[in-house]
């Protein structure tokens, strides 16, 4: 469900139509399915492109109501919920494939043979499609750029 989410660039209904839909085609195929993860990775990955294609497919955005109360913790959560806008503004300029190696490689966590299998091309391929998506997402997203992992900026301190 996770990899529906990011693949279709963060609409959750869109993610829970993407799996639904692999899912109930290889339902029938599911006992002669060897490894059904990077099987069922793959499908979705080839759903998602047939529906980019179509021209007729047109996604609605669709947002979860406010919450009546207030949060809790009594934190501010404008600063988290504008660079999740921007981030998702940012994705949603970059090609299915861009987003699809991306969210393969760097959220799924997976290495460049694995998502060079599940896109259907080479390791080169990969790599050069992560570097200009990742190229053009800065450009797209320069503000993002001050944003760093802790390991990011604990490295950068220590000697």
């Amino acid at each position: 469900m996770r990899f529906g989410f990011l693949l279709t660039g963060g609409d959750q209904h869109a993610a829970e139509d993407l799996l639904q839909t692999v899912l109930a085609r290889t339902a029938s195929r599911w006992s002669g399915i060897d490894d059904p993860e990077p099987y069922v990775r793959r499908a979705m990955y080839r759903q998602q492109v047939s529906w980019w294609r179509l021209a007729s497919h047109r996604r609605e955005t669709t947002v979860a109501d406010t919450p009546d109360a207030p949060d809790p913790s009594g934190r501010d959560h404008a600063d988290t919920a504008e660079v999740k806008l921007v981030l998702r503004r940012a994705l949603a300029r970059l090609t299915s494939r861009q987003r699809a190696a991306l969210v393969l490689r760097y959220f799924e966590d997976l290495p460049e043979a694995d998502v060079a299998q599940i896109m259907g091309c080479s390791v080169g391929t990969v790599r050069s499609t992560v570097h200009r998506s990742l190229a053009r997402l800065r450009a797209a997203a320069p503000e993002l750029a001050d944003l760093r992992a802790p390991r990011d900026s604990f490295e950068e301190v220590t000697p």
